[in-house]
């Protein structure tokens, strides 16, 4: 949806935990080794959350990052987004309220998202919406999650993949013509199950082929619909920001669709796949590199369970 008016990004931050787990300490055990974890996803090392930090200890302790950069932030929220598929409860309180509170946020709209790893992607459009809209005047935006406890230690299909993280961005209202300037949300809800939190284990399970065949379609359909709607050309786009899934899925989108690899920014390396939380993680990383610049086309592309996929187009 194209926006009349400019919603912009203020301020980026963003929380990974201490705990480091390579490929080499998952080859302890379960089957595996770094080579093969490294050559099929990209990735070379993990953060851990520990027992005793919840989804929501990770959510603030991003938007603290965010408060470091300048404590003025914090006046005048009135809005808390929380993408998120790990929340501390299932069900109530939701994480943004849980958040709000750790925070002394009073009186702010809060709620949750639930999207998979595309979650930041519609959290980000319900608060632009919201913001237009009057509901709110100043919305963080938060991707959290905490893998770790959803995930079979004991598959090594799936263990390999994931790690904990948030980050966070901050979003208000500007008189300059930057900003959102157009967004996009979809979902197949038919391949819900190729991969899902499953209710008998609450642990996640996925049909690894049938999500590599829709992440590099849903990447390169969903760039093509923003560049065809706001009349771009691929070009004109500095940074597009995916999901950070699986490098070799960047590396297919890249190919069959004809995006210079260089133009998708990746640290998947580092932290894998973090879920709702990697496109601000990689954002807050790009800040710190000074990579972000006034003027820069950026899209942000996310995909993942349900099955949902979406992007956003923003001029820095």
């Amino acid at each position: 949806m194209k926006s009349p008016e400019s919603i912009y990004i203020s301020s980026i931050g963003c929380y990974v935990p201490k705990k480091i787990v390579t490929n080499d300490d998952l080859a302890q055990t379960v089957d595996t080794s770094d080579e093969w974890i490294h050559s099929h996803t990209g990735i070379r090392e993990r953060r851990i959350a520990d027992t005793e930090e919840e989804c929501s200890d990770l959510a603030v302790k991003a938007v603290l990052d965010l408060f470091a950069k300048d404590a003025g932030h914090k006046e005048g929220i009135d809005g808390i987004v929380v993408a998120t598929a790990t929340a501390d409860h299932y069900g109530f309180p939701s994480t943004a309220c849980i958040v709000a509170e750790k925070l002394g946020i009073k009186g702010a709209a809060a709620l949750d998202i639930g999207a998979g790893c595309t979650g930041f992607i519609y959290a980000l459009e319900v608060a632009r919406a919201m913001i237009l809209s009057g509901s709110m005047t100043k919305a963080l935006v938060i991707g959290a999650e905490k893998l770790s406890n959803v995930v079979n230690w004991k598959d090594r299909n799936t263990c390999v993949l994931f790690g904990d993280g948030a980050g966070c961005v901050l979003l208000e209202k500007t008189e300059e013509r930057k900003g959102i300037i157009d967004s996009t949300l979809h979902a197949e809800g038919s391949g819900s199950l190729a991969l899902a939190i499953t209710k008998e284990s609450r642990t996640i399970t996925m049909e690894g082929r049938a999500v590599y065949n829709f992440a590099v379609r849903a990447i390169g359909d969903t760039v093509l619909e923003l560049l065809r709607r706001n009349d771009l050309s691929i070009d004109k786009i500095k940074w597009i920001v995916p999901h950070q899934a699986n490098k070799r899925i960047i590396n297919a989108c890249s190919k069959r669709y004809g995006f210079k690899a260089e133009t998708f920014y990746m640290n998947i390396d580092r932290y894998a796949n973090t879920s709702a939380a990697s496109i601000p993680i990689a954002l807050a990383e790009m800040e710190e590199k000074s990579l972000l610049k006034a003027g820069q086309y950026i899209l942000f592309v996310g995909f993942g369970a349900g099955l949902t996929y979406g992007g956003t187009l923003i001029q820095w």
